[in-house]
């Protein structure tokens, strides 16, 4: 990495691209904690932005990006699909010593063609944090408390930018990880876009007839599947390659399960019911630390 002068430590006016849940909750928890002295909230919608105002999420709205010329610190909450050409046109506008990231699901595409234009203050995060409902309206102030952020620097990124990433969203509240584009990418396959994906397919074979007998367990398995769908095909898009290979090994290990049943052994059927229960139980494990918070459900972009 290069590196540059030490931005000051204090955001003066953040701007959030997208005030939606993510944005909406960064928004608010920036004004709580202090992180930022003034928030400005663009979209496309004037109304809209006008009730986020008067509920105290933003400062101000504005649709026009023009409008955040004055801010030290963007944060681009848009769908993974159109970060890129966000972060473009933010740039375009902003002070050379203006610091940009992003609150994306998806790392690689976006880093990647960022580095490629030559946006060098521009950073990739991923907060680990959300809900499958959408709207500054469910936005909360400690949505990121004890919560992990994930950090995507690339070989050209300034040191110094990086650090004042993380330090921002340390003060709302998150711990944070650096991760390379792919490897995040790689790893969110798995622990995030793969559960949506199959949480979908299993609510999707539930027809008319079977829907009166679910319970508690279908209840629980396919809750993610409520998502946006329009957002949610973006992401899986975006990590088409990662996605593949997760798919894979799910296939591989269902047809592990349909092996077993096949031949009625049990023995195996328990073995590999416990090696699930083993992994689910460390995830509740390292969620019950002190000072942890997991990831949440998946961030809404």
């Amino acid at each position: 990495m290069t590196t540059a002068p030490t931005p000051p430590s204090s955001v003066e006016t953040l701007a959030v691209i997208g005030v939606g849940l993510i944005g909406g909750s960064i928004a608010l928890a920036a004004r709580q904690t202090g992180a930022a002295k003034r928030v400005i909230g663009v979209g496309r919608n004037a109304d809209r932005l006008e009730q986020a105002r008067l509920a105290g999420v933003i400062d101000v709205g504005v649709k026009s990006l023009t409008d955040i010329a004055d801010a030290d610190f963007v944060v681009v909450c848009t769908p993974v699909d159109r970060i890129v050409a966000d972060v473009l046109a933010a740039t375009a506008v902003v002070r050379p010593a203006a610091i940009l990231t992003d609150a994306g699901s998806v790392k690689g595409t976006i880093c990647r063609q960022l580095e490629q234009q030559g946006v060098s203050n521009f950073v990739g995060s991923h907060p680990l944090a959300g809900s499958e409902k959408g709207g500054f309206e469910h936005a909360r102030a400690d949505l990121f408390q004890n919560r992990l952020c994930v950090v995507t620097p690339v070989e050209s990124s300034i040191a110094d930018h990086v650090a004042t990433i993380e330090q921002f969203w340390r003060q709302l509240g998150m711990r944070t990880e650096r991760l390379t584009p792919e490897r995040h990418d790689q790893i969110l396959a798995l622990t995030s876009h793969l559960p949506h994906l199959t949480a979908s397919a299993l609510a999707a074979l539930i027809d008319d007839t079977a829907l009166p007998f679910a319970s508690s367990g279908f209840r629980d398995t396919t809750r993610v599947a409520g998502g946006d769908a329009q957002l949610w095909a973006a992401i899986l898009s975006q990590n088409a390659a990662a996605m593949q290979r997760a798919l894979t090994q799910l296939t591989q290990r269902l047809d592990r399960f349909s092996e077993v049943l096949a031949h009625g052994d049990t023995m195996q059927l328990m073995h590999l019911l416990v090696e699930g229960q083993l992994r689910r139980e460390a995830f509740e494990r390292r969620d019950e630390g002190p000072g942890r918070g997991g990831e949440g459900p998946e961030t809404r972009d």
